[in-house]
């Protein structure tokens, strides 16, 4: 018997639950943080049920529907978006729109203002790159993902307004294109869009990237990516983010050297379209290639 109380005395003492167990999910965390250990104790009731229900009655005032200023607000543009479409919204409310995915219950008013202020216009803020929109208050990853997701998404469409399409014919859609992909951007970039025998579009690549003012191109490779397409024909496009789409005389030299690269080769080179902000420059309509 003395034997037996002896292995009693010497059995570790169980510890009684006071404190929270590491939640699994954030929003656990803050619940559990701001619980005190009395409350999940033995003692709080039944299975610690009382603590449960504060932790329940936490989790939903924290997710409490939004004010009736903003639910309302929300809604009101997106009738107006149903009803009107595009055309009855101004650039700020459909970027209102597009951050109400993102930002799921707060103002989204003041996120869109500082976008527009610091851009200029909606086209402006989707080309924006990432770590610039970021710099801009309330707008964080989730904010600036989604615009770039609408931006790769217009220019798909866009896109497919051209591509495997006769592009003589469809010169607008072209056009529409050129400016969707290269009017708003904030560096100088060429793009090349090879076309087949029947003028249809088979790639539209990028031939050089470079700075505010500037973009390297080697004709070479211009030329050999051609070939190894088994293009035809080719149009250059390149955009001036001063927004003055005037051809430089470093533009009009590569645009020579293409040429006569593209006649030696048996490839014909339609076109180089520069793109400024609000209008193109041609160089076929300005008389820079020949006929």
């Amino acid at each position: 018997m003395a034997r037996q109380s002896h292995t009693i005395a010497s059995r570790p003492t169980v510890r009684s639950l006071s404190e929270p167990l590491l939640p699994l999910f954030r929003e656990a965390a803050a619940v559990a943080s701001s619980s005190s250990p009395e409350r999940i104790g033995p003692g709080s009731g039944p299975g610690g049920g009382a603590s449960r229900h504060g932790a329940r009655a936490a989790a939903a005032e924290r997710g409490a529907a939004q004010p009736s200023y903003i639910k309302d607000h929300r809604k009101r543009l997106r009738a107006r978006f149903a009803e009107g479409g595009a055309r009855a919204m101004p650039d700020y409310e459909l970027l209102e729109l597009i951050l109400f995915r993102a930002i799921r219950r707060a103002d989204v008013k003041p996120v869109a203002a500082a976008l527009m202020a610091t851009f200029g216009d909606l086209g402006h803020v989707l080309a924006a790159p990432v770590d610039r929109l970021t710099e801009v208050p309330g707008v964080g990853e989730a904010v600036a993902l989604e615009l770039k997701v609408v931006e790769a998404t217009a220019h798909r469409l866009a896109r497919a307004r051209v591509i495997d399409r006769p592009v003589l014919s469809g010169w607008n859609a072209l056009l529409d294109y050129c400016r969707t992909a290269l009017s708003h951007a904030e560096t100088e970039s060429v793009r090349c869009l090879y076309l087949n025998r029947q003028n249809r579009l088979i790639a539209d690549e990028e031939a050089g990237r470079g700075t505010v003012d500037h973009v390297p191109v080697y004709p070479r490779e211009v030329l050999r990516r051609a070939l190894a397409l088994n293009a035809s024909a080719l149009i250059l496009v390149h955009n001036h983010p001063s927004g003055d789409p005037t051809p430089s005389q470093a533009d009009i030299a590569m645009t020579a050297q293409i040429a006569r690269g593209s006649e030696a080769l048996g490839l014909v080179l339609h076109d180089h379209i520069v793109v400024g902000k609000s209008r193109e420059v041609s160089f076929r309509a300005e008389g820079l290639l020949d006929a």
